[in-house]
């Protein structure tokens, strides 16, 4: 008796003669599972191929040229001294623990500004808390470099609440000073991740866990600190580890701010200023992709070991109650401060963007236009770029994350894991180093003008795709789940291919979530600075981010910075929008979609 017919098929050995089409009664006579993994196809194959040297070229190659090159000694071989020359260098060493602290730092106030909110956005109801949600999330939409210099206007040593409290109280804060700044506008501009996460958890808490704690005798604090938070500790680990990532690996803020002593910028420095040739920019890389993939380990291994399932009786969630009217007004005294710092960066680069003088006073003396006429005007590329590019990027993600969800949930295919695995590792290499890489990679190879292909826009583009493709691909594997597979099952009989499946069935369906995914790939693209610094030598090919960059370098720059900054924040604000109104649009038609379920 031979092999299973499921297994000779998933193997290739069908014993069907070549171009045959398949009898309708074998087709419908296998399980429905086993009728859509079937063989490898060369359509398959060619995908998955395609996929593989696309991620190899410009995501493995590059990380592995700056891994091999931090351990390569000068004559050849391996070696470990430019790492004990990192650890020798007290620059070096000052950078790595000025970096962790910053990181660290801003873990803890943005756990101090987004845990109250999550909670009380959980486990109340007031006026206004639907508008705090909103708020909440407010600062992802503009850039933390792009509100850097703002900041410094607003709460910096001449900025406006300094000017103020020296006019009253004779009393002046320091919280935009060193690493002091960096840490401040970090922890105003990702405590969203924690927000969200967090508030995500509390939700599906279920009720009756607190219940059981108020029936044993927990009460308000108590319930809060033995129940609640610890059942939604894997929400919070999730947000703090990413805002400790982001943070740790950032770039453009601390050198906006002027502060060089962290590691981020001396790789960025040590490129630029001595030279590929280098290794040092090539260890602090290392240890950047090091520290960053241990701190997200590090989340996952404080959760192992425990569960936090609940089972879900009575609906799920916190129970929400009204707020007595002490308590509202405490939940206020909270919530008004934490909004207006939210809203400090926006309001600040707005009034510096229209303002004709804006220095050592509390306000701008005078308003104009005449920033964005001059943006307008004379650089007008950096806007076109910007929607050139990351219209490309997004396309390609798309492509790709379609591609890639389809090889991996509705085929066989050896190795198909391990795309899902290479794609989603983007998230762990920082900009700057996957920047670094490509120059290291592709520099020495040149377009048919003569230029570098590591600094042309097209190598731009490509990097700004790999950046973003992780974001797509949950997308588009989100999207893919909901297309009922009865539905290639269908296709199929009728005697399409896997190839015409997927364009004329699966990809029409998930229309809405890939839209979705384009614009979110579109927007997260726009504001990418750190691996745009290392790759832009002209600014006829440089994108709106850079422009910001280069503009917010010098006094006279900044008022122009700041118009192109709204403008970034307008383009994203509205991709986001966008994206959101494409994922309500089709969860509200798959909601008014009735789906007739036989008894298969």
């Amino acid at each position: 008796m031979g092999p299973p017919r499921g297994r000779r098929l998933c193997r290739g050995q069908a014993p069907r003669r070549a171009g045959a089409a398949r009898p309708l009664s074998a087709t419908a006579s296998r399980p429905w599972g086993a009728r859509l993994r079937i063989e490898a196809s060369a359509s398959q194959v060619a995908a998955a191929a395609i996929v593989a040297a696309f991620l190899l070229a410009f995501l493995v190659v590059p990380v592995g040229r700056v891994f091999l090159t931090a351990f390569a000694a000068a004559e050849g071989g391996f070696t470990l001294v430019h790492f004990a020359d990192f650890f020798r260098t007290s620059l070096f060493i000052e950078s790595f623990w000025n970096s962790l602290y910053v990181a660290g730092m801003s873990v803890i106030f943005a756990s101090l500004l987004a845990v109250p909110l999550a909670v009380i956005l959980a486990r109340y109801r007031f006026p206004g808390s639907a508008l705090i949600a909103v708020l909440g999330v407010l600062p992802l939409v503009m850039p933390p470099f792009v509100g850097a210099v703002a900041m410094q206007l607003i709460f910096g040593r001449n900025g406006t609440v300094n000017l103020l409290l020296m006019d009253w109280f004779d009393v002046r804060l320091d919280l935009m000073e060193g690493l002091n700044g960096v840490i401040f506008v970090q922890s105003l501009h990702y405590f969203p991740f924690i927000l969200m996460n967090l508030s995500a958890s509390l939700s599906n808490i279920d009720v009756s866990m607190e219940e059981a704690g108020q029936n044993l005798g927990a009460r308000g604090a108590t319930l809060l600190r033995t129940i609640v938070l610890p059942l939604a500790l894997p929400g919070y680990l999730a947000g703090a580890s990413l805002v400790f990532v982001k943070v740790f690996d950032d770039l453009a803020t601390p050198l906006l701010l002027n502060v060089t002593n962290m590691l981020a910028p001396q790789a960025y420095l040590r490129v630029t200023s001595v030279g590929l040739g280098d290794p040092m920019g090539y260890v602090i890389s290392v240890i950047l992709v090091v520290v960053s993939v241990a701190a997200m380990a590090a989340s996952a291994l404080l959760l192992r070991g425990r569960d936090y399932a609940t089972s879900q009786r009575g609906g799920g969630g916190l129970s929400q109650r009204r707020m007595t009217p002490a308590g509202r007004i405490m939940a206020w005294c909270f919530v008004v401060p934490a909004l207006l710092l939210v809203l400090a960066p926006h309001a600040g680069i707005l009034l510096l963007s229209l303002a004709t003088i804006w220095s050592f006073s509390p306000l701008p003396d005078g308003f104009t236009l005449a920033h964005y006429a001059t943006v307008l005007r004379e650089t007008p590329q950096f806007l076109t770029n910007t929607l050139l590019f990351c219209g490309i990027a997004a396309f390609i993600d798309v492509v790709l994350g379609v591609v890639i969800a389809w090889l991996v949930h509705r085929t066989r295919l050896p190795g198909r894991a391990l795309l899902d695995l290479v794609a989603m590792s983007a998230l762990a290499v920082p900009g700057l180093v996957l920047g670094i890489g490509i120059l290291r990679t592709y520099f020495d190879v040149h377009l048919p003008g003569g230029d570098s292909l590591a600094t042309s826009w097209i190598m731009l583009t490509i990097v700004l795709a790999v950046r973003r493709l992780p974001y797509a691909l949950r997308a588009a594997t989100a999207a893919l789940r909901q297309v009922h597979r009865s539905l290639e099952e269908a296709a199929e009989n009728l005697g399409a291919g896997s190839a015409t499946t997927l364009a004329r069935i699966v990809v029409p369906l998930m229309a809405g979530g890939l839209a979705a995914a384009f614009v979110t790939s579109f927007a997260t693209a726009a504001v990418e600075l750190s691996a745009t610094l290392v790759l832009v030598t002209r600014d006829v090919d440089a994108p709106l981010s850079y422009g910001i960059y280069i503009y917010m370098q010098s006094a006279a720059g900044r008022g122009p910075g700041a118009a192109l900054g709204v403008i970034a924040v307008v383009v994203v604000a509205i991709c986001t929008w966008a994206a959101h109104a494409f994922a309500e649009r089709e969860r509200r038609r798959r909601s008014r979609t009735v789906e007739p379920r036989g008894a298969a």
